[in-house]
């Protein structure tokens, strides 16, 4: 009769589910980790499930170059039951861990763009917003670097016109943790001249940044493959400061 020495059998301040429950993931040993995939350790007398995966570092270690942490990231079925106490489930058990941690650590976000011009801008709302058939007013939500967070589509209309209140917008900002955004939103006809009422509603948007110390640094009129900054071309931020773009 075989007995496997189980996380169970192990002291409460010792098991490792409890452990991680306590103290986190971060704060455990690898070998804790490995045990609590491997659930049991190895027959009569043997070891423990902590002591297994301990083995299993230390016989990695020993059969390559590089230390045991680093041989698991390639390491095979083959590899792994060849370690006393390692059969086909405990090595599966293992390898799947292994693939989600590279496939996480492969959607880990790439660094945040620094948004220095209203070209910069306009290249991160294009997809949104440059050929669209119907009229979208969309943030770039930014930090106080002035490095994007996200990019969000606040609301969309019909081929002529868009309705958006400033609320919309700064909620959104809020709930993002930005701390300072630029606004756009697309004409479908090309034609990128400002009308009064895009006029107005920058008023308010500027008005109520200042209000809310949420510093708005541009609104961007595009569409048809080109676009027009309303802070180069309307006295708007003189009358209303905000942040600088660069």
């Amino acid at each position: 009769m075989t007995y496997q020495l189980r996380i169970a059998d192990l002291p409460t301040d010792e098991r490792p589910r409890e452990r991680l429950l306590d103290l986190g993931a971060a704060n455990l040993s690898t070998a804790e980790l490995l045990a609590i995939l491997l659930a049991t350790g190895q027959g009569a007398g043997g070891l423990s499930a902590v002591g297994l995966g301990q083995l299993i570092l230390q016989t990695l270690s020993e059969t390559g170059q590089q230390a045991g942490l680093d041989r698991l990231r390639d390491v095979t079925a083959s590899e792994l039951t060849t370690i006393k106490g390692v059969g086909p489930a405990k090595a599966t058990s293992i390898l799947a861990a292994i693939e989600l941690g590279k496939r996480v650590f492969q959607l880990r976000p790439a660094p945040r763009a620094e948004i220095s011009s209203p070209q910069m801008a306009v290249d991160a709302l294009s997809h949104d917003l440059m050929w669209q058939p119907q009229e979208r007013f969309a943030a770039l939500l930014l930090d106080t670097q002035n490095r994007l967070i996200t990019t969000k589509v606040i609301s969309i209309g019909t081929a002529t016109e868009t309705l958006v209140h400033p609320r919309d917008i700064f909620r959104e900002a809020i709930r993002q943790n930005a701390t300072r955004l630029l606004i756009a939103h697309n004409h479908p006809s090309g034609n990128l001249q400002a009308s009064p009422e895009d006029i107005q509603l920058t008023i308010q948007i500027l008005a109520a940044a200042q209000l809310l110390m949420m510093p708005v640094l541009d609104h961007l009129i595009v569409g048809q493959g080109d676009f027009c900054s309303l802070r180069q071309t309307t006295a708007l931020w003189d009358d209303y400061p905000q942040g600088d773009i660069s």
